[in-house]
């Protein structure tokens, strides 16, 4: 059994304090609005990461430390507060106790600043044209820095229950690129889990790990086809093709061979699979 904590407990991070705990580890989620309910299999401590007072509250003995946080909106200010001011909260107070456990960071494929479909993974330059994503660069750097064993996994677009951003425009007969394609990547947020889940075990087994592991399913697509395969499920008007943009900034396409030659089996490894099984639970 380890001593567990994971920083942000959204969808993914309830899910993965609930999992852990099953598995009968010790788990604490920090949250700032953590639910009253008593029910929980795991311990809250309520705290923002942006005031080191909130933090004062915080053990400082955990063993596996899993940060799951996203910014509250679309601004610098905003992920300024979580990935410079939270990270660095949270490495003060843990650093009084002279903590070396080992973090999970939750990044992004928007690190990539590639934009021409070009295949990405762990090795690929990572110079964004988006200051925000700047910040999570920077973010993961300082914790590669301040601790070797420490691991970033990038996932590419989350999509699942409460997630489903994209079924509800296929709804309204966008305006789509079709050629060239603008290819998208994507993950189940089940599988984001199970990733994380994974690379726990593995760590827990003694496997030696990379510093930084891409997550995403095994069918980067352009996103022409896939608005024309949900419109055909859906039965609604198929998308209107429009002309390219030269500002696209998300067009790459993600490998995740060094996740899967380490033993990852996707539970959903093409967008078909997750985005059926969210279509029939809709009707």
């Amino acid at each position: 059994m380890a001593k567990i904590l994971i920083v942000g407990c959204g969808a993914i991070g309830y899910e993965l304090a609930n999992t852990l705990a099953d598995a009968g580890h010790d788990v604490t989620g920090l949250k700032r609005n953590p639910p009253t309910s008593s029910q929980e299999k795991f311990k809250f401590v309520r705290a923002d990461i942006t005031s080191s007072t909130d933090l004062a509250v915080l053990d400082t003995d955990f063993e596996h430390i899993f940060f799951i946080v996203s910014a509250d909106s679309r601004n610098e200010n905003s992920y300024d507060d979580i990935y410079k001011t939270g990270v660095d909260n949270l490495l003060s107070r843990l650093a009084k106790s002279g903590s070396q456990a080992p973090w999970i960071f939750v990044s992004s494929t928007s690190v990539y600043g590639q934009n021409q479909g070009e295949w990405v993974d762990e090795d690929s330059i990572t110079d964004p044209t988006k200051s925000t994503s700047l910040k999570i660069v920077n973010a993961e750097q300082k914790l590669i820095s301040h601790n070797p064993a420490n691991i970033v996994v990038r996932f590419s677009g989350i999509y699942g229950p409460g997630r489903e951003y994209l079924l509800r425009m296929a709804k309204q007969t966008p305006s789509i690129q079709q050629n060239p394609a603008y290819y998208t990547n994507r993950i189940h947020q089940r599988d984001c889990v199970g990733v994380l889940v994974f690379l726990l075990e593995q760590r827990l087994a003694g496997v030696s790990l990379e510093q930084c592991y891409v997550a995403s399913d095994d069918d980067p697509s352009p996103l022409w086809d896939v608005l024309t395969w949900m419109t055909e499920k859906l039965r609604c008007n198929p998308p209107i093709a429009k002309m390219p943009e030269n500002d696209a900034d998300m067009n790459k396409r993600c490998r995740n061979d060094r996740l899967k030659k380490l033993g990852y089996q996707l539970l959903y490894p093409d967008y078909k699979t997750g985005y059926l099984e969210l279509i029939h639970s809709g009707k």
